[in-house]
């Protein structure tokens, strides 16, 4: 399946083309599959909500963590329908930990929502999940400050936490050597902050990435899969984009040096992908 080609982009269903493919192959997957029912899709007649769509998320899921030796992101998100969210990405993960999967705590994909959105008596969303797991422990390779900065404020003071009995303790402490000598051990700023786990974007009109993402009925930013390419996929590492859509994963992984694999279902999109990663050697 993999060559050494910086992309490869397949046409089908990705659950048959990832069945196909060897364990452990890719380093990183970053996808967003379809939110349930929220859109047709064209000539898919995409239709799938509640438990049936978490029924046929759930094994795609499943083989993104087998062929990838990293972190698999899906960012997803419910729908809201007279006054009720369908709560698919608590079911989802509820259904993926019952299974045995390492979830993550979910990263946040913070955006500005439609203005005056959220119906009558509700705020307008502002944000989506991404459904994070790995294989299980310590990644096999990540740099969790790539996209970090310095720390914005110094210490105010001595650090501290309460013990499980609530007893306040704190963070710096004088520790007797083995010599008998006493250190003063605790926390010390980091040179670079990592950059937390809500990833803020801009979206909209001119703020994707590049004008073919419009050509999908509903792309990311680039800017939120350049935190997950940086930071989880290493040097010369190969990403996944099982729902490939406008092409958006492969472009930035090969803009920062990794290589692709995109696929989709529709041939339209995979016209997208192809004319999207050709923006690459048009970056300065």
């Amino acid at each position: 399946m993999l060559t050494g080609e910086p992309v490869q982009i397949l046409h089908g269903d990705n659950l048959d083309i990832m069945r196909a493919m060897r364990d452990k192959c890719v380093d990183l997957v970053v996808t967003s599959p379809p939110y349930e029912d929220a859109r047709q899709y064209a000539e898919l007649q995409f239709r799938l909500r509640g438990q049936a769509w978490v029924d046929w998320a759930v094994p795609r899921y499943l083989e993104c963590l087998r062929v990838c030796r990293g972190l698999v992101a899906w960012v997803i998100e419910g729908k809201t329908r007279k006054y009720r969210w369908s709560a698919t990405p608590a079911l989802f993960m509820a259904d993926l930990h019952r299974a045995g999967v390492h979830l993550r705590k979910p990263p946040i994909f913070k955006r500005v929502g439609i203005p005056g959105s959220g119906g009558p008596d509700w705020w307008r969303n502002d944000y989506e999940i991404v459904v994070c797991a790995t294989r299980g422990g310590r990644l096999p390779w990540s740099c969790n400050t790539a996209t970090g900065r310095p720390p914005k404020y110094a210490p105010g003071g001595a650090p501290s936490h309460r013990m499980a009995n609530g007893r306040r303790v704190a963070v710096m402490h004088t520790k007797t050597m083995a010599d008998g000598s006493k250190r003063k051990q605790g926390y010390n700023p980091p040179a670079i902050a990592n950059p937390g786990n809500v990833i803020e974007c801009q979206v909209g009109g001119g703020r994707m990435g590049s004008p073919i993402a419009h050509e999908n009925e509903a792309p990311f930013p680039e800017s939120l899969v350049e935190p997950f390419v940086l930071c989880y996929c290493p040097p010369g590492g190969v990403v996944l984009d099982p729902f490939s859509g406008s092409g958006t994963t492969a472009k930035v992984a090969m803009k920062h040096g990794r290589r692709a694999i995109a696929i989709d279902e529709r041939v339209c999109q995979i016209e997208c992908t192809t004319r999207r990663v050709q923006e690459v050697g048009q970056v300065a």
